[in-house]
């Protein structure tokens, strides 16, 4: 696990396992433009080390608006389908709302998209299927 960029609410870390994978690790509430922005950055590194995998570390994540997750719907996962990305883990949020609104985007997304979205609540097991 190579660590790529660090700041108060993300840490990104790369994995090269059989696949390599992007782990965006949230660490608290960032806001719509943060969140925005940060999210794109990592787009911007999956493409650079040419991932096949994406991680969300999203249990310490904020609240997070739905038009913040429909913006991720709508520019961020084709993004992640033009990389050729193949598998998407996310492991859920502490919070009880998020892990609602999350959930139920994710269930949306989930029927459009071309590659696997699984859901985890632990660390070790996502990371291993994400470079798997």
């Amino acid at each position: 696990m190579q660590l790529l960029t660090a700041s108060s609410y993300l840490t990104l870390y790369l994995h090269q396992g059989t696949s390599r994978a992007i782990e965006a690790q949230w660490l608290g509430f960032a806001s719509g433009t943060v969140l925005r922005q940060a999210t794109l950055e990592a787009v911007v590194l999956a493409r650079q080390y040419r991932v096949t995998g994406w991680m969300a570390d999203d249990r310490l994540l904020g609240a997070v608006r739905p038009i913040d997750l429909d913006w991720i719907a709508q520019q961020v996962l084709p993004q992640l389908i033009s990389l050729g990305v193949k598998r998407f883990a996310r492991i859920e949020a502490f919070d009880p709302l998020n892990k609602l609104l999350i959930g139920q985007a994710q269930e949306t997304a989930e029927q459009q998209l071309p590659f696997e979205l699984r859901t985890f609540t632990d660390l070790q097991a996502a990371r291993a299927w994400v470079c798997g």
